[in-house]
């Protein structure tokens, strides 16, 4: 008889696609505890958390807890040193909101250390789109979702810029050869 437990259940595979996501924050969640945090989406979202201003001026570089303890921690943030009386003076704010994002009094106290923060990527520029005549755009006025109301303007605006149905060219007439496999 096997020596596991027959008792337990184990989890069956699924054979469903899984977003991108979910695989590379298991990969980073290991590299974010190494270097001091629980929870590797406060970097990812430090943005979100703080807003695009002070986001600019500063990153979480790490968290530290009391020995057993996952509350009362210690956050470290990297700050631009202009700014680092600005940003000293949000600390109640910053302490508040990082709370609030983990759901519970994770730290309480920042440490600053001077440093330029990493520069966000930048967002890529939407391309700009053509003027719609009018009488292919009255009717997608009446659709709600600004996102499909632009997809469906982007694609009648191509539609009006063609020469009509797509036909093959008629430069080679030259008929399929028929092979006779009977013979």
């Amino acid at each position: 008889m096997s020596k596991r437990k027959l008792d337990k259940e184990e989890a069956p595979r699924s054979c469903r696609p899984r977003s991108a996501g979910d695989l590379v924050g298991a990969a980073g969640d290991q590299s974010f505890r190494r270097f001091g945090f629980v929870q590797g989406s406060i970097v990812s979202r430090w943005a979100e958390i703080v807003g695009e201003r002070y986001a600019k001026a500063s990153s979480p570089e790490s968290i530290r807890f009391p020995a057993g303890k996952k509350a009362g921690g210690v956050l470290t943030l990297l700050v631009d040193g202009a700014h680092a009386p600005l940003i000293q003076h949000l600390t109640p704010m910053i302490v508040e909101r990082v709370n609030r994002f983990f759901g519970y009094a994770a730290i309480n106290r920042i440490v600053f250390r001077q440093g330029r923060p990493a520069a966000a990527a930048p967002r890529p520029a939407r391309p700009q789109l053509r003027p719609v005549p009018k009488d292919i755009g009255e009717g997608l006025r009446e659709i709600a979702d600004p996102e499909l109301r632009a997809c469906l303007e982007s694609l009648a605006a191509q539609i009006a810029a063609s020469s009509g149905p797509p036909a093959l060219s008629s430069e080679r007439d030259d008929p399929i050869p028929l092979i006779n496999r009977s013979d």
